[in-house]
């Protein structure tokens, strides 16, 4: 046999043999022998590099350094769940689910929800071409020389799979491969691992990938997304990503109804404990793949699919002390400091008490006995207290008057659980905090300046506020703690280039209260640049598309104060992008100025998204659901029905794809 023929039977054989192994847990030869194989592949191509393959088996082993992982942008966004904690809950979904899709009977898919590191696959002609991180669901890291270590993903596919898609899932450690390395660890005298969750997650990020093969991960998929799938349920697709390769768990199950949902739920809320890997809920989701595209998604998560959270963990232990902490915005937290404790699977030593009237409530004392449980599995939170084991010298806990950082007396506005620190311009955990917000990944996304950096700039005397990142030079941040010339040089740099963000990211950086990401979209959308919406009044602001009196009024004493004025005059002087910049598009014209539409169905000349654009382009405005307002649905194939029934019950004109093609032209 010749050379490359013998190099490519060996990839197959062994590709085949990493299936039966990782994936459906049936080997067929040793472990020995398969090594022995492996061996000869890569002796083969080391003496044949004319032959290399980066999806070879023999790329599993690792020993590539990666210094740094780059950014890549998801070509289909990565959203959230909504989360759900009881069955009326779910019930509830369900009722708006139906809202929208009218008199129909959907089936639901129900998954375990897996905690590990969320990933995403994209593979183009059977091979694997790259790994990224979930990120922030816009863009993430990426990690596919650390992700090609991993056994039971594949490096290539078998059987009738589409030219090019991504499928996502969990890289998840194991619990008895978890319970192996701690156990080494401790041999050796080292501190062990705090849980498999974020072994898993810390573990894709290494830079010896070599490393990261050593570790015992895996890879759980449960979703693909792409254009022209084969399949019409969500079901299918499952099935069909196992029929390429894909370690699909097989704990996946249809149900025709709610009634099988709870079935499914009862049934792992009692078994997942004898799962080889952690759990924590159940993801419900809509099966029907025309139905998911009907229903959309939130600015968050998809609308079609909700996670059931079983019930949290609850341990009891002791409450030593009650720290506070200041926030951005002045808003004070207080800590409790607890006697560590173990608790899902993470040493807790604090705690949440959320604000006094929680602190009161449930009259939480110092040197008490307390309750502790993780809400939604994340943030431990004191949720009541032993009284049968309070000591009779403790004292009614009195809630702090002052702020424990500048000493300033603090505020707490009507109707407002917290207190706050007027001393906005000076209260050194809001102004760090602050420019720790503008340059955050989802705001300026500014290279090689950290939260941790920040702080030491504000302390060492050269920030004070974020406009001031821009006066500073290599020399000035040199002196710092562990600031190396290339570090300094990348940071000015990272600064530099921040210039280019974007206006509606500069307007989520500058920290309004109440203005988050899609609403700094809204009004930079509308007010095209910060002048227009610093002399907006508060009747111009409360008429723009979803903002409300609370975001108006938050809007306006952000720009009544003087010192915000200067600062942005400073970031105007140094470039920052505070303007939209208009994308010209040759085919937009203003046909549809004031129309809005809402879109349901299925097209044959336009995606949904690309029909949307279309609008957008032309002048016009794309609504989430048939209101009043509505000025023309445009339905395709299979539109939802309760959709169908609106539009008539309001006489809103529905029309074709060709319909709508006739309007532009």
């Amino acid at each position: 046999m010749e050379v490359k023929a013998k190099i490519q039977a060996l990839r197959d054989e062994l590709n085949q043999h990493n299936y039966n192994y990782y994936v459906v847990d049936k080997p067929t030869i040793s472990d020995l022998e398969f090594d022995l194989k492996l061996k000869t592949l890569q002796e083969l191509e080391n003496q044949h590099p004319e032959y290399f393959d980066e999806n070879s088996p023999t790329q599993r082993v690792g020993g590539t350094v990666t210094k740094n992982f780059p950014t890549i942008v998801h070509e289909n966004r990565m959203y959230s769940l909504d989360n759900s904690y009881s069955k009326e809950d779910v019930e509830d979904w369900e009722k708006r689910i139906l809202k929208v899709l009218g008199d129909v009977n959907p089936d639901f898919t129900c998954e375990l929800k897996y905690d590990g590191a969320s990933i995403s696959l994209t593979y183009e002609n059977g091979l694997l071409k790259h790994a990224v991180t979930r990120g922030d669901g816009f863009k993430g890291d990426e990690v596919t020389t650390n992700v090609k270590t991993i056994r039971s993903i594949p490096l290539q596919l078998k059987g009738d799979f589409p030219g090019r898609f991504d499928i996502r899932g969990e890289i998840i450690l194991p619990l008895a491969g978890f319970e192996k390395m701690n156990q080494d660890l401790i041999e050796i005298g080292e501190m062990p691992y705090a849980n498999p969750r974020n072994t898993a997650s810390g573990s894709i990020k290494l830079q010896d990938s070599a490393e990261v093969a050593r570790r015992p991960l895996d890879c759980l998929l449960y979703s693909i997304v792409g254009n022209k799938l084969q399949f019409k349920t969500h079901y299918e697709g499952l099935q069909h990503a196992r029929d390429w390769g894909f370690k699909v768990p097989k704990e996946a199950q249809l149900a025709k109804n709610l009634t099988e949902v709870f079935e499914f739920i009862d049934y792992w809320d009692t078994h997942r404990h004898n799962l080889p890997y952690e759990t924590d809920g159940v993801v419900i989701k809509v099966n029907s793949l025309h139905f998911q595209d009907e229903l959309g998604y939130t600015a968050k998560a998809p609308r079609w699919a909700i996670a059931y959270k079983f019930k949290s963990e609850q341990v009891s232990t002791r409450l030593n002390s009650i720290s506070y902490q200041v926030g951005r915005t002045g808003a004070i937290t207080p800590v409790a400091n607890l006697e560590p404790v173990q608790l899902a699977g993470t040493v807790v030593k604090r705690a949440s008490l959320h604000n006094a009237d929680q602190i009161e409530k449930l009259d939480i004392r110092i040197g008490d006995e307390v309750y502790v449980e993780k809400g939604g599995e994340i943030i431990p939170k004191i949720i009541a207290v032993d009284l049968s084991k309070r000591r009779p010298d403790t004292s009614i806990t009195a809630y702090i008057t002052h702020c424990p950082e500048c000493h300033t007396a603090l505020i707490r506005n009507a109707g407002e659980a917290q207190h706050y620190c007027p001393n906005y311009y000076g209260c050194p955990p809001q102004i760090i905090g602050r420019i720790q917000h503008y340059i955050s990944r989802k705001a300026m996304d500014i290279e090689g300046l950290g939260g941790e950096t920040v702080a030491l700039l504000h302390n060492n005397g050269l920030i004070n506020d974020y406009a001031d990142l821009y006066k500073l030079k290599v020399e000035d941040v040199l002196p710092l703690e562990r600031m190396a010339q290339k570090s300094a040089e990348n940071l000015i740099n990272g600064i530099e280039n921040s210039k280019q963000i974007p206006f509606e990211r500069v307007l989520f950086a500058l920290g309004i209260r109440y203005v988050g990401e899609t609403v700094a979209k809204k009004l930079a959308k509308h007010y095209k640049n910060i002048d227009a919406m610093a002399g907006a009044s508060l009747m111009d602001l409360i008429l723009v598309d979803e903002i409300g009196e609370r975001i108006a009024q938050s809007v306006i004493e952000f720009f009544s104060n003087e010192k915000n004025g200067l600062i942005i005059q400073r970031l105007k002087s140094y470039g920052v992008q505070l303007e939209a910049v208009e994308r010209i598009n040759p085919d937009a014209t203003d046909k549809l100025q004031g129309k809005i539409f809402v879109v349901s169905g299925v097209f044959e000349t336009f995606s949904r998204d690309d029909l949307k654009k279309a609008i957008e382009d032309n002048g016009g405005k794309v609504g989430s659901a048939i209101s009043a307002k509505t000025d023309y649905v445009v339905a395709g194939d299979n539109m939802g029905p309760a959709k169908l029934e609106k539009a008539t019950k309001l006489n809103v004109p529905v029309i074709s794809e060709s319909d709508f093609i006739k309007m532009l032209q």
